[in-house]
């Protein structure tokens, strides 16, 4: 199946340099992707290039360039130019007054993730920043592309196909071009319209998805984001997936998103719930972030961190709206919707950095910690996009409550739309406090003190009560055991203990990360016994654990302490008010359930 793209003819930029890029893949097997750079019309005595660092939507460092190798310049005629490298990204040419310079190197690609990429036998598939140069200065020229895919392989972009042109495709500068992956090979290209737009969805790779079945729900997702926002802000939409035997992420673009499921996650009901949730997700990134984005992302810098305080804000209530949205498609009911959302305030319950790392923390040093996790990363951090998420949900209620329903947090993004989102102009932290407090009608500088800035416990149920609903602890059925605050993993025949919790009585016993549990007691105990064996002892008691400690055997004295709830629960109460059965059909589309106050 081909792609129906609308043809571009090459403009006149305002400067004579003209760039292109060639794309082969030979041998795909052997993950190369083989480039070539040309620069023509260039009248310096030097060429810089750079290769970016990172990747909008990936908040990390990544060394792209560290894939790079065999770079090599030359002329037009193939005699060689000298080029040196001048940092780790970083190479100047020598032109020698030649006005057409090429660039051939290759990328080796061999991680199958949405921010990489990856050729194999059956695919190729890359991302701009991780494949290809820019000029400094030079960012706003049109580039165009020209791939050379194997026999038989197809090739779906949501860049325009230059006119007259089979494989030839042109960005307008060069953060659309990074903006803008590639899908090499023979996926499956599945059209369908939305309001009257293109859209598609290409799959590469087996598994048990239906695309009779998705495509209409993600038809159905689109129209609720559509409809919150005012319509759709491009003329043609692609969703990339890839089924993989594991993973699970995605990544948005603004004309765009690249997904990454696992290839069987389609059958049972709550993981085809959960891939619906990644689709709302990323296709809601397309306005904020992509368009509605923190000032420190209004002008990418691909050299080094873009830091911001509000990935809280761009991330974490698009991960509350990306549970909303099949809700309100349709897709599955209220009573679902309340036991994710009863999930991720679980998860977050369960993180001790909650305590020590505010959102505008974990947000601006996201590039240090989030994507780099290491045994001591949940005492100390919080996600930006889990704890965005609750809080997102709390702002919603409060605004909605305020205003007796009138108004909500869809009013806060249709406000930063209109103002900052259309002009794609950045936001800064003080207007977005001043976005979300228009809508409320409130001063919200405690709130934010408090649960933005600020580290202190969630009052879920404040916010949650008129709406007739409160956040339940829950117990399995069986008797829980005492706390003792560690966790094991079995790894080669040991049971390394791989997190332990900052002022459990086992961190306080001295018990470390890395260490291997032996025994309690003089009893050997393996992880997935544990908590049976705790259930032979009583909170208060003390135990004997036996460990290795970097080698050395050691014997601890643990205090047990008193058990903690397996997790939490949104429930309904019981006894309702109008006013509560009013806001919570508001807010959820439908009647409340029956609760319980127990």
């Amino acid at each position: 199946m081909t792609n129906v793209l609308r043809p571009l003819s090459f403009s006149e930029p305002a400067t004579s340099v003209r760039l292109s890029y060639q794309v082969a893949m030979p041998e795909p097997q052997n993950h190369l992707f083989e480039v070539v750079l040309v620069v023509d019309g260039w009248t310096g005595a030097q060429l810089d290039l750079k290769f970016p660092v990172w990747t909008p939507g990936s908040y990390l460092v990544r060394e792209y360039a560290r894939n790079l190798q065999e770079l090599r310049v030359t002329t037009s005629e193939g005699l060689p130019l000298p080029a040196r490298k001048c940092s780790k990204s970083h190479w100047r040419i020598e032109t020698q007054g030649q006005t057409e310079i090429q660039v051939r190197y290759r990328v080796y690609a061999n991680e199958l993730s949405v921010r990489t990429n990856h050729l194999d036998s059956s695919h190729g598939y890359f991302n701009g920043a991780a494949l290809f140069f820019y000029i400094p200065d030079y960012q706003d020229l049109p580039i165009r592309v020209s791939i050379t895919p194997p026999p038989g392989w197809q090739v779906t972009t949501p860049l325009p196909r230059v006119a007259n042109t089979e494989t030839t495709y042109e960005a307008v500068d060069f953060d659309t071009l990074v903006d803008s992956p590639f899908e090499i090979g023979t996926h499956a290209v599945y059209p369908f319209s939305v309001r009257g737009k293109a859209h598609e969805l290409a799959v590469w790779g087996q598994g048990n998805l239906n695309p009779s079945q998705v495509i209409p729900d993600i038809q159905k997702i689109i129209e609720v984001e559509a409809d919150l926002f005012g319509g759709l802000p491009y003329d043609r939409y692609l969703f990339l997936l890839h089924l993989a035997s594991q993973g699970n992420g995605g990544l948005e673009h603004k004309d765009c998103c690249s997904l990454n499921y696992p290839r069987f996650g389609f059958r049972d009901r709550d993981r085809y719930y959960r891939f619906l949730n990644l689709v709302a997700h990323e296709f809601f990134h397309l306005w904020n972030v992509k368009r509605i984005r923190p000032k420190a992302l209004e002008v990418f810098d691909y050299d080094q961190e873009n830091y911001t305080p509000c990935l809280w804000f761009s991330e974490g209530t698009t991960s509350y709206y990306d549970q909303l949205i099949p809700l309100r498609a349709g897709i599955y009911n209220a009573s679902h919707y309340l036991k994710l959302l009863g999930a991720s305030i679980t998860r977050v319950q369960a993180t001790p950095g909650r305590h020590v790392q505010s959102l505008t923390e974990a947000s601006f040093d996201a590039w240090i910690k989030y994507y780099r996790p290491d045994a001591n990363s949940a005492n100390a951090q919080v996600s930006y996009y889990l704890k965005g998420e609750v809080v997102s949900l709390l702002l919603d209620l409060l605004i909605r409550n305020a205003s007796n329903s009138q108004r909500s947090l869809d009013d806060v993004l249709r406000l930063l739309w209109q103002q900052f989102g259309k002009r794609e102009i950045g936001f800064t932290a003080e207007q977005l406090q001043e976005s979300l407090e228009a809508a409320a009608g409130l001063d919200l500088s405690t709130f934010f003190n408090r649960y933005v800035e600020g580290t202190d416990e969630l009052d879920y149920n404040q916010y949650l009560e008129p709406f007739g609903l409160k956040l339940k602890e829950t117990y399995e059925e069986r008797e829980r055991p005492p706390y003792l605050g560690l966790r094991v993993k079995a790894e080669n025949g040991s049971q390394l203990i791989n997190f332990v919790e900052f002022g459990s009585p086992a961190q306080r016993a001295g018990i470390d990360p890395g260490d291997e549990l032996l025994a309690i007691d003089g009893l050997r105990v393996k992880g997935d016994r544990l908590a049976d064996r705790l259930q032979d002892y009583q909170p208060g008691q003390s135990v004997t654990l036996t460990v290795f400690h970097q080698d050395e055997l050691f014997t601890r004295r643990v205090t047990l302490g008193k058990p903690c709830p397996d997790g939490y629960q949104v429930v309904g109460l019981t006894n309702l008010s109008e006013a509560q059965k009013r806001n919570y059909q508001a807010w959820l589309g439908d009647s409340p359930q029956p609760g319980t106050d127990s």
